[in-house]
């Protein structure tokens, strides 16, 4: 048995005979004032303050030794304890009965306020549990927990470890460094493991687990591990053992209770359940992943398939034409056909270059290769380009002199104007005006594409940036939805902005940003967000 427990066990007796010593004193005086006859109910006094500070065991000794000091002081013949009347006999009994039931129930009052604020502690305690293990960050969190038991159980260490099985892999561990070191060192293979107990039901209650002293095989392991200071209260997820919590007592301190079993059950379960609780959230994200790789790759399938089938058939068809042994073919006709299998090709090449840029920022795997360009320049470039594809429409182009050299990846930007110019060009009706436009505004640069033609249709802005999305009254205009998303993908990893809005009148207007000074690169987020 621990020293320090029976040292204070053994305070609490003297300390009663104390009292009642103390109590005898005050008796003796008051008789001498006056004679008294029911002085001996002050014991009572000496009786319920040993029962309240000390407990059941030092008030029936309090009781035992006011009824001897009483006998052996105040009842004739004095300084014996034989009595010689049979009233003083009865008086006698009388307070030593009402001693003993005093106690008693002053002993059962303390021991319920203890178990009371035993419940409120292990209350606050698992309260306290369950809002830490709400926090985001896992490592801090049971860090947290692990200090809040080692604080609250007195400990020199507490380690919380998880095994391959968990769904996690953090550990956390806090207190005395040596400590520390034996718990790890004893880390799956300590000497006392707390049971699980006998699990409650509908009409009885859960009871605690006890301690199971746990023998080693080898001899060796033996001898390292002969330690009673080292326990462990294990971690289930769904029946099956994915940790423990490793305790370290102080040397000397007190011994771990039925209370603190309870409690140390509660808060195994309790980081079971939040093991279980992030278990399930990773398979729910997994599945909401599965889901929308699955909703991807049909949406992928549904606008591609077309788009590369009408390419290649206008391409095979061409080609098969110019073969064709049996059929004079004019210079004009061979050119319109080689003319045909060109343009056909490039709509191929940009779709497929479109599908490998959506992918890589899905991935967030875009790095843009930036310098000091001339955005002028770039925008009058991808206009003398795309002379062929405006050439039913006005192209104005609106750049001023005075515009700074920009911070971005040539072809990235390159393809972002090339995206919002053709986009114009495909929704908007033959003669209209198209402008594209570039201005700074504060630490950015902004380029605008805007058009003439019937402008967006409310309900398609908050889906217009999202891959494969065509509005539904796009007047017949063919497209895999991909240009705008490659165009967002590829702007905001350049730390810019970009947006759509219809102009007062008719048309819409297309605006991005990029940044005029040099910015970290943050990979853009694999989330979609509205426009």
């Amino acid at each position: 048995m621990n020293r320090s427990i029976v040292s204070e066990r053994w305070f609490g007796y003297l300390c009663a005979i104390a009292l009642t010593a103390l109590v005898t004193g005050a008796v003796a005086l008051i008789r001498v004032v006056a004679d008294v006859g029911n002085a001996s109910m002050l014991y009572l006094l000496a009786v319920m303050a040993s029962a309240v500070l000390f407990g059941r065991g030092p008030a029936i000794l309090a009781s035992v030794a006011a009824f001897l000091a009483f006998n052996f002081f105040f009842v004739e013949p004095n300084y014996t304890l034989s009595v010689t009347s049979n009233d003083e006999v009865v008086a006698l009994f009388l307070l030593l009965i009402a001693g003993i039931i005093t106690g008693q129930l002053t002993a059962q009052l303390r021991q319920r306020a203890d178990e009371a604020r035993a419940r409120e502690r292990e209350a606050v305690v698992l309260y306290d549990v369950v809002r830490l293990m709400a926090d985001t960050e896992l490592e801090r969190a049971l860090t947290a927990v692990a200090e809040r038991i080692r604080v609250e159980l007195e400990l020199s260490a507490v380690v919380i470890a998880f095994g391959k099985e968990s769904p996690i892999r953090v550990q956390a561990d806090t207190g005395d460094g040596e400590a520390i070191a034996l718990a790890r060192e004893a880390m799956g293979s300590a000497e006392m493991v707390l049971g699980g107990g006998q699990a409650p039901t509908a009409t009885q209650r859960g009871q605690p687990g006890r301690w199971i002293r746990v023998v080693p095989p080898t001899a060796r392991a033996i001898a390292r591990l002969r330690n009673d200071r080292v326990r462990s209260v294990p971690v289930n997820l769904r029946g099956q053992p994915v940790g423990s919590i490793i305790l370290v007592p102080k040397p000397g301190a007190h011994k771990i209770g039925p209370a603190d079993d309870r409690l140390l059950s509660a808060i195994g379960h309790q980081l079971g359940v939040a093991l279980e609780r992030l278990s399930l959230q990773r398979e729910a994200t997994e599945a909401e992943v599965l889901r929308k790789t699955d909703e991807l790759r049909k949406a992928l399938l549904n606008a591609v398939s077309h788009d590369l089938r009408t390419p290649l058939s206008s391409i095979m068809a061409s080609a098969g034409s110019l073969r064709q042994q049996d059929v004079s073919w004019t210079e004009d006709q061979r050119g319109e056909f080689a003319e045909a299998i060109e343009n056909e090709a490039q709509r191929l090449n940009r779709l497929v270059g479109n599908l490998l840029d959506l992918s890589r920022i899905e991935a967030g795997s875009i790095r843009p290769e930036k310098s000091w360009y001339d955005l002028g320049s770039l925008i009058n470039e991808v206009a003398g380009r795309l002379h062929a594809a405006t050439a039913g429409h006005k192209l104005i182009i609106d750049v001023p002199d005075g515009l700074p050299p920009v911070l971005f990846d040539y072809v990235e930007i390159d393809q972002v104007v090339s995206n919002l110019i053709e986009n114009a060009v495909k929704y908007t009706p033959q003669g209209t005006e198209i402008c594209v436009s570039a201005r700074t505004a504060g630490d950015e640069v902004e380029v605008e594409v805007a058009d003439s033609g019937p402008g967006i249709p409310e309900g398609a802005m908050p889906r217009l940036f999202d891959a494969f999305y065509r509005a539904s009254d796009s007047g017949g205009a063919k497209g895999s939805g991909l240009g705008l998303a490659v165009a967002k993908g590829l702007v905001e990893a350049h730390g810019g902005r970009i947006r759509v809005a219809n102009r007062e009148g008719r048309g819409a207007r297309f605006l991005f940003t990029l940044p005029l000074h040099a910015t970290e690169f943050e990979p853009p987020a694999k989330t979609k967000e509205t426009a």
